[in-house]
């Protein structure tokens, strides 16, 4: 299936075609051309590439920059003011250092604890007499059941019947697109059970990876496959609970943000996508794959109002197609769109502006 796009004076045509047994993913940009043909080589040979491949040492600014963002603060900020948070017990951030860590603010004066798994930086953390409706699909999402099944048949809808290339596939294309910003930290946003944040981790790409979601049970997950794993990178790794829409991270402190198969559950799209503007550094990358219904809507156009009614009722927002993605980046300050697209599938690119 191929679709057009166009935006501003660049055309974009996004296509996948079937050679043989692979699938071939081709992205096209104005005048210029990417093609790459995507195979399911092994993950560790598909590491080796990419280290052996790594660009040149960066300029000694650069180095300071990452130098200054991967130390022991981490760009962790208050989630109600987004002031700096100060630790209480191990100061470094990792998935061994939240047990008996408390991080405070110097200016709300709230302070977070973190747990035997996960730092929880969610703004009513620690509150047990006060709570909010939750949206449909992201309740879902923090059952134990649907937690322990996620990686174990749940994510393999997406392959089957939807278009995701799988998970070796698809590491790949992210891995593509977040070139530009390899060696600095990365945020896998709304992360599930870790399957890619894990990924990210092991790939040794990026100086420090931050798995984040809202559901606890996820996290818990996600920290019992790490706890499975030989020789994992525990000390640039952390978990943390936080909203999408209230991330706990400086302005301007972040080089790449991850959302696998996310942005139509989160209960506001925009503002999630405002916030990951807010903390990405200048040139930045969000990398992010979702769904796209476009083809029956654009055929019945009077089921469009459907959808809306469908978003209200379970809290999970329906693309109709590559434009309304692209206007939404756009809207929350975010340049260079792309996409790469098979059947329902589409993975999109964007970045901060430098």
């Amino acid at each position: 299936m191929a679709g057009a796009f166009c935006g501003g004076n660049s055309v974009s045509v996004f296509g996948a075609s079937q050679l043989g047994s692979s699938r071939q993913f081709v992205l096209r940009s104005g005048e210029t051309s990417f093609e790459r043909r995507v195979l399911a080589p092994k993950l560790r040979a598909s590491y080796s590439a990419y280290v052996e491949t790594r660009p040149p040492p960066p300029p000694l600014e650069s180095t300071v920059r990452q130098e200054k963002l991967g130390g022991n603060q981490n760009a962790l900020a208050c989630p109600i003011c987004f002031e700096p948070l100060t630790f209480t017990g191990d100061p470094v951030l990792s998935v061994n250092s939240a047990s008996g860590s408390t991080l405070q603010c110097g200016t709300c004066k709230k302070a977070y604890v973190g747990n035997e798994t996960h730092f929880d930086l969610t703004t009513t953390g620690g509150t047990k007499e006060y709570g909010e409706p939750v949206p449909f699909a992201s309740e879902l999402f923090r059952t134990p059941l649907v937690s322990y099944l996620y990686e174990r048949g749940w994510r393999q809808y997406f392959e089957s019947l939807l278009g995701s290339p799988g998970p070796e596939k698809e590491f790949e294309l992210i891995m593509g697109f977040l070139k530009p910003v390899l060696g600095g930290n990365i945020i896998d946003a709304s992360c599930g059970s870790g399957l890619f944040s894990r990924l990210f981790a092991k790939s040794g790409l990026f100086s420090r990876v931050i798995a984040l979601d809202y559901s606890e049970n996820m996290l818990k997950q996600c920290y019992e496959f790490i706890q499975q794993e030989e020789n994992f990178p525990e000390e640039n790794f952390a978990l943390v609970r936080a909203d999408i829409s209230r991330l706990p991270f400086a302005s301007s402190s972040i080089d790449a943000v991850h959302a696998g198969a996310a942005l139509h559950c989160w209960p506001s799209p925009s503002t999630a996508i405002a916030e990951i503007s807010r903390v990405l550094r200048p040139g930045g990358v969000l990398v992010a794959t979702t769904l796209l219904l476009d083809v029956p809507f654009a055929l019945f156009p009077l089921l469009r109002p459907l959808s809306q009614i469908s978003t209200q009722l379970s809290g999970s927002h329906i693309f109709l197609s590559e434009g309304e993605l692209e206007g939404l980046c756009r809207t929350c300050g975010l340049i260079g769109v792309k996409f790469v697209r098979n059947k329902r599938f589409v993975m999109i690119s964007a970045s901060k502006p430098s």
